[in-house]
């Protein structure tokens, strides 16, 4: 490599002036990428490490309420964080980006050629690097707009884009974190050759340990705003020194976690009161605290000694239509499908985008209605069906309160009086780990596991019968992902819950199911218990899914 990074940072110091006193985001940190490498820099929520890569792309120069000390340095040309003239040049040429929802990225009011010709300066090259990326049917997407695209097409413009430009530096914030497990190991693959290719640097931020493993030459971990540990890949994931580092790697998930104990902890010990550190964003003191849940070896038992089924679908079809001004169809999206979930069992739904997975969900929790089959949903015990979304944030209104979302809950299901109700709401914060002060808060003042919990108590403050759960670990740090796991499990026999797990994460749902269901192409092609899933899924499809995984 050259000794010439295209990436310097020189004891940055970021502090954030709108709270007195002032929050430091990022302390003192130094890191450099040389041309060809890539770095990956990681950390939980809170840790620091997106306003890094906010700086070293210049944009932290239009905020009031940010001060700096340090230098950053893209390609020989040395830049202070809020120095608007000097960014101006480098910005979008020098360093480009590559952003997780690539959806919010993309001007929804242009077609893909439009926006690469604004870039490349002809359709021909255009063109070209369409094909660069490895995208099918160029010319038909250079004609697409961006809702037109799957979110694995999308994210390869977004690549073109960046690409397109020549950059020194490739900044990758969480590329690949919404996309499915073979997605993602596509694109992971595409941004290394094209790195490779280019001899462009990349600094790749993830919280995502596997992600970096396979991606990274060299990794920097982060812990509020402080780089504890930094060096090679090989050596960080085969023998860390930090204790912190450690932990991180304990906490992932993997096909070989054990799954009684799946946080890899020590012996687990009672709910701890959460505290949040006076140096740590409240992210990173929620995750560990989170993990203190009790595990316990729950018993396993078979589906057939549970008797009767919470959920029962039989031969359900589900078409959309689909088209527009100039002619319409039907899209079949479920064909005979047939899924049981016996009481008190958790059944994980696995597959990957259009699979049908989804749709299945909406159609048991009531938002969509089934074409064709039968649906059952045992009435009997609880209180029907609730769901946890995999955006917290958006499935609560924001203008109440958390006592008030369980409240409101409580008044639809039950008769208690109010000092009953307030009890209630008390002892279901403190069942999924949360202070009963945040009783007051709103959904904006929580953190994003914070708020994951919340949705897991109001859907549980009346105990459904039955628990959707549609993708709720899937955007969650490592570590607060384990611990809404093993809260999930933890609520399921206490409370005495079956629920419908619903995702594409093949690690956690070994953890969370009794029995994994894999669906394709809307149809159901394989089961397999939980506790066989490497050995026992025998379908094509299923051991795509399982070769797609992360060591």
């Amino acid at each position: 490599m050259s000794a010439d990074p295209v990436l310097d940072v020189a004891g940055l110091t970021i502090r954030y002036t709108s709270r007195t006193p002032a929050v430091v985001a990022v302390a003192g940190v130094s890191l450099r990428v040389a041309p060809g490498q890539c770095l990956g820099l990681v950390g939980e929520s809170g840790s620091g490490k997106s306003t890094i890569g906010l700086a070293v792309q210049g944009l932290l120069t239009s905020e009031r309420h940010v001060t700096a000390d340090g230098d950053v340095t893209i390609a020989g040309t040395r830049l202070g964080v809020t120095d608007e003239t000097g960014w101006a040049g480098v910005r979008g040429h020098r360093v480009t980006t590559v952003f997780q929802d690539p959806m919010s990225s993309l001007d929804p009011t242009m077609t893909i050629g439009r926006m690469l010709r604004r870039v490349t300066g002809t359709p021909a090259d255009s063109l070209r690097w369409l094909d660069e990326v490895e995208i099918r049917d160029p010319k038909a997407v250079l004609r697409s707009y961006p809702h037109q695209l799957s979110g694995g097409m999308r994210q390869r413009v977004m690549i073109a884009l960046a690409l397109a430009r020549g950059p020194a530096l490739l900044v990758a914030d969480e590329p690949t974190t919404a996309l499915d497990v073979s997605v993602q190991a596509q694109i992971l693959k595409l941004l290394t050759r094209q790195r490779e290719g280019l001899g462009c640097g990349m600094l790749f931020i993830t919280h995502d340990l596997g992600v970096a493993r396979a991606m990274c030459d060299d990794v920097a971990v982060m812990r509020a705003g402080e780089l504890v540990e930094q060096g090679s890949a090989g050596t960080m994931f085969g023998a860390p020194v930090d204790a912190y580092t450690k932990r991180l790697i304990a906490s992932r998930l993997t096909l070989d976690t054990d799954r009684d104990r799946p946080v890899g902890l020590p012996e687990p010990t009672v709910v701890a009161a959460m505290t949040e550190s006076p140096t740590a964003p409240p992210d990173v003191a929620e995750s560990w605290a989170g993990n203190r849940l009790t595990w316990s070896a729950f018993d396993r038992e078979p589906a057939g000694v549970r008797g009767g089924h919470s959920l029962e679908l039989v031969g359900v079809t589900k078409s959309f239509r689909t088209g527009g001004l100039f002619g319409t169809g039907r899209k079949t999206v479920l064909t005979g499908v047939d899924l049981r979930i016996a009481r008190r069992e958790s059944v994980a739904l696995v597959g990957e985008s259009g699979s049908g997975k989804s749709t299945i969900l909406r159609i048991v929790a009531g938002l969509e209605t089934a074409d064709s089959g039968d649906v059952y949903v045992d009435s009997t015990q609880g209180t029907g069906v609730q769901v946890v979304f995999q955006d917290a944030g958006a499935s609560l209104t924001p203008w109440r309160t958390v006592g008030q979302l369980l409240t409101e809950r409580l008044d639809n299901a039950t008769t208690l009086s109010t000092a009953d109700k307030k009890a209630r709401v008390r002892e279901a914060l403190e069942r999924v780990a949360l202070d009963p002060v945040l009783a007051g808060a709103r959904p904006a003042e929580l953190s994003g596991g914070q708020r994951q919990r919340v949705a897991i108590a109001r859907a549980t403050v009346v105990p459904p019968a039955l628990l959707l759960c549609d993708e709720p670990t899937s955007a969650l740090d490592v570590s607060v992902a384990c611990s809404v796991l093993n809260l999930l499990n933890l609520l399921r026999h206490e409370l005495g819950l079956s629920i419908l797990f619903v995702t594409h994460d093949l690690a956690a749902a070994r953890i969370i199911a009794d029995r994994i269901d894999v669906i394709s192409a809307g149809q159901i092609v394989e089961r397999v218990p939980a506790a066989d899933l490497a050995d026992g899924m025998t379908s094509d499809y299923g051991r795509r899914l399982l070769d797609a995984v992360l060591a």
